[in-house]
């Protein structure tokens, strides 16, 4: 993690929030002695109310669905720069301490009125005249000759917060000199003390937010506006170029100093009118269940940016979010965009189906999770998108038929359907022994259950294939070479591989079903949600993923429960589709003498295996 105030000072880490313990502490003694409206809680409340705004703020940003044609840097943010911010509120602790030392010189806040005009007026006066000019000189000097300092590759509202110890003290005292002068005065109020720091932080917050949110009529309009209120694309040049733009929030300074960046507006203006790069590669998500939607990139990024974990805090304290994020995605029914990233220069995208995986399951559910995905793929081939590849549950057999549905249908699309099957079943083979002799494969007459027996009944390896359906198992066998057929054995019972250490799980295991396995099994799986591991003699894959290669630009969200810079088999699998140029769709049956074609695709352009 990067360098920041209390973690740096200190190297404590999350325990840097005990430092907030006194004030604590002091709202807690004060309530019991009955001031119940004591500066004390009102900075704890200050405090919570300002890391809303910055999370409010970081969450717009980031929710790309709204805010994507309106970005001033198309970049996305990436993992170095979230580890780099990964401190960015220990300014607000910082402020927070400075401020509990210094009310001890005001007024008791029951003493105060709810607002006095004439302290705000002191306050926007003296923010005017003193925080803007100095705010100005000192980042000039700190800035001259180079471009700024920036914390950060791509604005973010936490980017504002991640400076050094010395930029936040600097930015503290331009913030509370006009706010202590209204005070000391005895024009104080609370509302001043709230609105003052609030409106100062929603600037800021507005600033770094890489969205354009002005409009360019307004400026139009209001020709002196340009000089009294800063923007997204204004504050953006000053991280890019040399000797401009230096102002706190108001362009007036520059243009008196001559720091105005002569195409500041223009910029602004061709940024606000809306730009939408169109994807070549778009990877069609859902949601896993309530929980996981929580792990969405415009919530929280210190979720997102990690591989998703449910834990008891998160069920208890988040679920009533999630559940209110559901219903809205219900609601508004549509596909959206959840994330992107560059990858050898290509801009690819995921969008996300407004549905959860426990909806896939309900019978009444399949037609509207088919008219969404429909609509998402017409979408994508409108646009011109090269390559559309399906997650797990939406190309689920009994579904779409492994979005054979949707080719059959449209049989002039333009976009490529990918399943991306051929990779997922590609990566689980590579991951089973050389020497493995003999396998048990549940889930045996899926996709990839088809696919995977068939394949290593041509090297000799005999699966044991858990199934009640003798139809099915045969209609399997006879795709079999003949001289390979009897390498593949139904069995009805998971008793049958008592003696089978190679597990290959294409359907949800149970303890019991699990007790079946000797010690030492190790279990591959490609089921969605994952096997719950129970057995601590025994190993356990996760889903089939791929690792990309370095060169990926602007990644900064776990797929899921990978880790970082991996994503799932499927969405592996269309990269390589596009990378290859290939023209075909993937959908359907998977062809087994593609299996080896596409794992060393994907071999040439770097993925790799986890």
């Amino acid at each position: 993690m990067a360098a920041a105030p209390f973690s740096s000072w200190f190297n404590i880490g999350n325990y840097k929030y005990m430092l907030y313990g006194p004030v604590v502490a002091n709202a807690i003694w004060e309530w019991r002695e009955g001031n119940s409206n004591s500066w004390s809680l009102h900075l704890i409340i200050l405090f919570a109310l300002r890391a809303l705004t910055y999370q409010l703020w970081y969450s717009f940003s980031n929710m790309l669905f709204l805010t994507r044609r309106r970005r001033v840097v198309k970049q996305g943010v990436d993992f170095h720069q979230i580890d780099k911010e990964w401190h960015w509120d220990d300014f607000l602790i910082l402020q927070a301490l400075l401020a509990s030392m210094l009310v001890r010189l005001a007024p008791p806040m029951a003493e105060l009125p709810l607002l006095q005009l004439k302290g705000c007026a002191a306050a926007l006066l003296l923010h005017v005249v003193f925080s803007e000019p100095v705010f100005y000189l000192a980042n000039r000097c700190a800035s001259r000759g180079r471009p700024s300092s920036s914390p950060a590759a791509v604005p973010t509202p936490m980017s504002a917060g991640a400076g050094t110890p010395l930029q936040q003290l600097m930015v503290s005292a331009v913030m509370g000199v006009p706010l202590a002068v209204a005070f000391a005065v005895g024009w104080g109020s609370s509302g001043l003390a709230y609105g003052h720091v609030l409106v100062f932080d929603f600037l800021r917050c507005m600033g770094y937010s890489n969205v354009e949110v002005l409009p360019a009529a307004l400026f139009e309009a209001l020709p002196p506006m340009r000089f009294l209120i800063y923007s997204p694309t204004y504050l953006s040049l000053h991280h890019t170029e040399k000797n401009c733009n230096f102002c706190l929030f108001m362009p007036l300074f520059d243009a008196l100093g001559k720091t105005l960046h002569p195409k500041s507006w223009d910029l602004q203006k061709e940024i606000s009118s809306g730009d939408d790069r169109i994807p070549d590669f778009v990877f069609l998500a859902h949601v896993v269940d309530i929980v996981s939607s929580i792990h969405a990139p415009f919530m929280f990024r210190s979720l997102s940016s990690k591989p998703f974990a449910a834990n008891l805090l998160l069920v208890v304290v988040m679920w009533p979010i999630a559940l209110l994020w559901m219903l809205l995605m219900w609601a508004f029914s549509k596909t959206f965009l959840l994330s992107f990233y560059y990858l050898r220069g290509r801009l690819h995208q995921t969008w996300v189906v407004p549905r959860y995986g426990f909806q896939y399951f309900l019978p009444f559910a399949r037609k509207g999770i088919n008219d969404q995905i429909e609509l998402a793929i017409l979408r994508a081939d409108k646009l011109g998108v090269k390559v559309l590849s399906l997650a797990a549950l939406n190309k689920n057999e009994s579904l779409n038929g492994g979005g054979t549905l949707f080719v059959n249908k449209h049989p002039n699309l333009r976009v490529r359907v990918v399943h991306g099957n051929t990779l997922t079943a590609a990566v689980i083979l590579n991951e089973i022994p050389r020497d493995a002799k003999e396998v048990f494969l549940t889930g045996a007459t899926s996709k990839l259950g088809r696919a995977i027996a068939l394949y290593l009944c041509r090297k000799n390896i005999r699966v044991l294939m858990l199934t009640l359906s003798t139809e099915r198992f045969q209609k399997i066998q006879k795709e079999a070479p003949a001289e390979c057929q009897h390498h593949l054995v139904q069995v009805t019972k998971y008793q049958a591989a008592q003696n089978c250490k190679t597990w290959i799980v294409g359907k949800w295991l149970t303890p019991r079903e699990q007790s079946c396995a000797p010690p030492g099994t190790h279990f591959h799986q490609f089921v969605v949600p994952p096997t719950i591991g129970f057995r601590k003699d025994c190993t356990y894959g996760k889903l089939a993923a791929m690792r990309f290669p370095k060169d990926v630009q602007g990644l900064g969200y776990c797929e899921y429960t990978v880790e970082r810079g991996v994503v799932h088999a499927c969405h592996a699998g269309g990269v390589v589709h596009l990378l290859e140029g290939w023209r075909h769709h993937e959908v359907g049956a998977i062809d087994v003498e593609r299996i080896d074609v596409v794992w060393e695709a994907a071999m040439k352009h770097g993925l790799a295996p986890v």
